[in-house]
């Protein structure tokens, strides 16, 4: 799975696989483990080979979902990662899940063997291109229809709290759309 899955952001030889590989730590990671807490830096990526993840901050006691990681995705703290600062959120396994960890040293050390490892750049892009539901100009259908069509899988992989937290509407609204489709 994860050869076909770097194959979707690059063009990598059976060799550059195998280097890269070398360099990713396969972690068996328990349910509500942190992969990340807030205040710390974010100093990895993670592709999620099996299970799913979260990302949230917390707006005094609640948390406030900013996005969803599902198996044969990569997960980060984009701002923490991209400026090396400390992270506003968390990053938590919602199941057991297995992740392939990628620090950033390996990624530099990479990058500097051969400039094909310049394409995990990518990995950043898909980091940014599923912040479009905290978009206010989509009404709460609008976000719960693209939901269901671009990302079906995330509602048996997610209680519907975190759903809702993530579609920027709260549960109740959430089961009253729910109920209309």
């Amino acid at each position: 799975m994860l050869k076909t899955d770097m194959d979707k952001i690059g063009r990598f030889s059976q060799a550059d696989f195998e280097v890269l590989r070398r360099h990713m730590v396969k972690r068996r990671v328990k349910k509500k483990q942190l992969l990340l807490d807030q205040g710390q830096i974010c100093q990895s990526v993670y592709f999620i080979s099996s299970g799913a993840a979260y990302q949230f901050w917390y707006d005094d006691i609640e948390e406030k979902v900013a996005d969803l990681h599902m198996e044969g995705e990569w997960c980060l703290a984009y701002s923490s990662f991209v400026s090396q600062i400390p992270s506003k959120n968390i990053i938590k396994v919602n199941v057991e899940s297995h992740v392939y960890e990628l620090g950033i040293h390996a990624i530099h050390h990479l990058i500097k063997v051969s400039p094909v490892f310049l394409q995990l750049g990518k990995i950043l892009e898909g980091a940014l291109s599923r912040s479009h539901y905290l978009d206010n100009s989509m009404s709460p259908s609008e976000k719960y229809n693209h939901l269901i069509h671009a990302r079906p899988q995330v509602l048996q992989m997610f209680p519907l709290k975190i759903i809702a937290s993530y579609l920027s509407m709260t549960p109740e609204t959430l089961s009253r759309i729910r109920a209309s489709f």
